[in-house]
């Protein structure tokens, strides 16, 4: 690619992405201003800025931050974690959190299907609830069909999906201690019902160092199956796909889910530098806050509230799914 190339295609995208980022420092502003997370605000700023979005000047570059963008910062998550944080929690736990991250998914698609939602509003949900909040619904996003209803399936999750972290990390160290829980069992199940990772460390600290320990170290455990969960997801994706249209090749697995494992392999067995490191989580951060103010741009506030409550109840029946599930698992096995 010459030069003459670079600055046709800098001048293509610079006026979107401009915008993408101020809406992306204004979001982090408020945020810190305001002690409220900081994806909400970039997603409902987004939503605010939305007719920007049918400007011909600026489409290009939100498309790129709603495409592109998105799966660099997804990708970078893997710099966060180690297979070391699996091999800790154990194998048994493991286990009962991939059942609860399929179940709810589950739930998800069954729920979509009794209130006549979009399909892939069931899984986005699902993942977003089982995983790890809105960084899941937009990798599980990022792999389904790039169908209409796609962008505004996904600004509804995680809206809603970040208004129920808030509320948790209020309400669950009180439900813990109402039903008097250990140190043990109360991080267990703050890393494995709360959705985003800021709200499990709020909450688990906010106990006690052994408890926010405790849940910090569960909530990576989740945010690791990440990509074992997308993975199957886009097999049966792939394979619905070839029995429609009579093919035999084999799913190829996007990019940027290979780049996570390879990222996470790496902080696994090299000693990366600690600042190298902080300077990953915050491009990464960045990235995944320019990638949901411009699909807050695609979605646009009227959009949003044409659907109605039922996206809302279905997010709600998720979580509560999910409480039920761990605090059986916890009463029974720990």
């Amino acid at each position: 690619m010459n030069l003459d190339s670079l600055k046709t295609r800098a001048k293509l995208f610079a006026p979107g992405l401009a915008v993408v980022c101020t809406i992306g420092f204004a979001a982090l502003f408020l945020s810190q201003h305001y002690a409220t997370p900081v994806m909400l605000f970039s997603l409902l700023l987004g939503m605010a800025l939305s007719f920007l979005a049918e400007d011909e000047r600026s489409s290009p570059g939100i498309e790129l931050a709603s495409s592109k963008i998105l799966k660099v910062g997804i990708a970078m998550i893997g710099l966060r974690l180690t297979f070391g944080d699996l091999q800790e929690l154990g194998l048994y736990f493991l286990l009962i959190l991939l059942l609860g991250i399929f179940s709810t998914i589950g739930v998800g698609i069954l729920l979509s299907r009794l209130f006549k939602t979009s399909q892939s509003f069931g899984l986005v949900s699902g993942a977003a609830v089982g995983i790890c909040g809105a960084s899941a619904a937009l990798a599980m996003s990022a792999v389904l069909p790039n169908t209409r209803d796609r962008q505004q399936d996904t600004s509804l999750v995680v809206m809603g999906v970040t208004l129920l972290s808030t509320i948790a990390m209020i309400g669950y160290p009180i439900l813990c201690t109402a039903l008097g829980m250990n140190d043990q069992q109360t991080g267990l199940f703050l890393g494995a019902t709360i959705h985003d990772v800021a709200q499990v460390v709020g909450a688990g600290y906010s106990i006690s160092n052994p408890v926010g320990d405790h849940a910090t170290l569960t909530k990576l455990a989740r945010v690791s199956l990440l990509i074992p969960v997308v993975a199957c997801v886009v097999m049966v994706v792939s394979a619905r796909n070839r029995k429609n249209e009579g093919q035999t090749s084999l799913p190829k697995f996007p990019l940027f889910l290979i780049f996570f494992v390879i990222f996470m392999t790496i902080n696994s067995y090299i000693e990366i530098p600690s600042r190298l490191i902080e300077l990953s989580e915050n491009v990464s951060r960045f990235a995944l806050i320019m990638a949901i103010s411009a699909i807050g741009m695609k979605s646009g506030l009227r959009q949003v509230f044409q659907v109605g409550m039922k996206p809302f109840l279905i997010l709600t029946t998720e979580t509560v799914w999910l409480v039920i599930y761990i605090l059986i698992a916890i009463r029974l096995f720990y």
